[in-house]
């Protein structure tokens, strides 16, 4: 069983000249798949503006794993996290950011009921990994009954030297099986 939910996300990318568009406004509406375990996203965010050759930090919003499974004996699950390259336009060598360039670190649970043993992918930001591949962001290793838990993420994309200004978009999916 694997359940998706995916997060689209913006960035404002300026050059030397003034902005070309604003990024997006951020909705507030929430994605979310049911399946005995499931895991909730916001739909979208606006990570911000950055300079070309510089980097950017943003926060992803709550992401919450409910696990209604019962007293199953153990209820584990393992929750992902995967990104596209963000692009602008119809894309092209100035007008992508790679998957290498966005790293991405879970943080601890921010809420957790019922009970179990929570691990975070990565705790802080020296942890964070390069979204290039799928990477684990949260796992529960033991414990049964029903249960629900959150953390708050937050990625870091390295914008490119040479980079068109623009608005880049591109999607973070977890995932929780």
């Amino acid at each position: 069983m694997r359940v998706l939910a995916a997060l689209s996300c913006a960035i404002l990318v300026l050059g030397d000249a003034a902005p070309v568009a604003a990024a997006p406004a951020p909705q507030m509406a929430l994605s979310r798949l049911t399946v005995g375990v499931d895991i909730t996203v916001p739909a979208s965010v606006n990570l911000g503006v950055g300079f070309a050759g510089g980097t950017l930090t943003g926060a992803l919003g709550t992401v919450e794993v409910r696990d209604q499974r019962g007293p199953t004996n153990p209820n584990t699950w393992v929750a992902t996290v995967s990104a596209t390259i963000f692009v602008t336009g119809a894309g092209g060598p100035q007008r992508t950011i790679t998957r290498d360039q966005i790293r991405y670190w879970s943080g601890p649970a921010t809420r957790s009921t019922g009970g179990g043993t929570l691990v975070p992918g990565q705790p802080t930001q020296a942890q964070a990994v390069t979204l290039d591949v799928t990477r684990e962001a949260f796992r529960k290793t033991s414990g049964n009954g029903n249960n629900n838990m959150r953390w708050s993420p937050t990625v870091r994309v390295a914008i490119p030297a040479g980079i068109v200004a623009g608005v880049y978009s591109g999607t973070i999916t977890h995932s929780v099986a």
